[in-house]
């Protein structure tokens, strides 16, 4: 017995626009919090995108560079706070 429907063409696009979303979303919210865990996922979900040709191409592609700035800034407070959080009060 079958749970799903089948797979057909407009399920496989709606999938990769999901993606597409998913990556940007995740990738503008890791700038603000858990950029170590958010960052590479929005990566990993912008790659699968963007290889399955998701119509939704520049989303997939802002979520890319979020995801690698997600690293940047996690890089750049580790070098500098040595720390992996931000600190709003300086201490």
């Amino acid at each position: 017995m079958r749970l799903t429907a089948p797979p057909s063409p407009r399920t496989g696009r709606r999938d990769t626009e999901g993606m597409a979303v998913a990556s940007f979303v995740l990738g503008l919210v890791g700038l603000l919090v858990l950029n170590i865990v958010l960052g590479p996922i929005a990566i990993v979900l912008a790659v699968v995108a963007l290889r399955r040709g998701t119509p939704r191409r520049f989303r997939a592609l802002l979520g890319l560079g979020l995801g690698v700035a997600d690293l940047v800034i996690l890089a750049v407070l580790t070098a500098v706070h040595g720390t992996a959080s931000w600190s709003f009060w300086g201490g």
